[in-house]
């Protein structure tokens, strides 16, 4: 059922995905670790291939937000990584941070946990192909090694119990392949209301 758009839950909806947002267009606009793309573009990216693979709108917004967790005020508490040759190719556990900020905001389930696992898809992805190994960035693999490294047997197996899996990796692979500096994107904003309407799903299905 439609919320009715003068509703004081819709209002604070708004102002909550206006300073999510807000967040990220901030701090969006840097050097995304030694990609070719700034770290908004790259967001941004990523949800514009779920859109374009067909995916719901939580696992759209999962893609778009799956590094919400280097752009809110807390992660300039959190530790860089530093490879061996001095380079900082991020903040520690951003995946960690991003899923409970936005379990806070009130996401839905299903978000915050695609926001929390696109490393542990990472993990996964590496523990079962060589080939998706090789085909990382540079950087990518640097930062592999501060995530704990590719899953072994045991972790894999554990992994395929669970039923959102398949979102995660594909979460994951949209991750990797967000860094095309031709790629057309739309602003941030054209999200925004899917964004607004998931948040008000999600919150009304709490108090309920």
């Amino acid at each position: 059922m439609a919320i009715n758009a003068t509703t004081p839950q819709e209002a604070e909806a708004r102002r909550t995905v206006t300073e999510l947002f807000a967040f990220i267009e901030a701090q969006g606009q840097g050097d995304y670790i030694g990609e070719a793309v700034s770290q908004l573009q790259h967001s941004v990216q990523a949800g514009v291939l779920a859109q374009q693979a067909g995916a719901d709108d939580e696992v759209v917004l999962g893609a778009l937000l799956h590094d919400v967790g280097r752009f809110i005020p807390a992660a300039e508490k959190m530790e860089s990584m530093i490879a061996e040759d001095g380079t900082n190719v991020g903040k520690a556990s951003h995946e960690i941070l991003g899923e409970r900020y936005l379990r806070q905001l009130g996401f839905s389930e299903n978000i915050c946990q695609l926001v929390g696992a696109h490393v542990m898809a990472k993990r996964y992805l590496t523990g079962v192909s060589k080939a998706y190994y090789n085909g990382l960035s540079k950087s990518s693999k640097m930062t592999l090694k501060f995530q704990g490294g590719p899953f072994d047997e045991d972790q894999v197996n554990a992994a395929q119990q669970d039923p959102l899996l398949e979102a995660k990796l594909a979460v994951r692979r949209w991750d990797d392949q967000a860094k095309d500096p031709e790629m057309y994107t739309p602003p941030l904003s054209s999200f925004g209301e899917m964004a607004v309407q998931s948040l008000l799903r999600s919150r009304s299905q709490t108090v309920s």
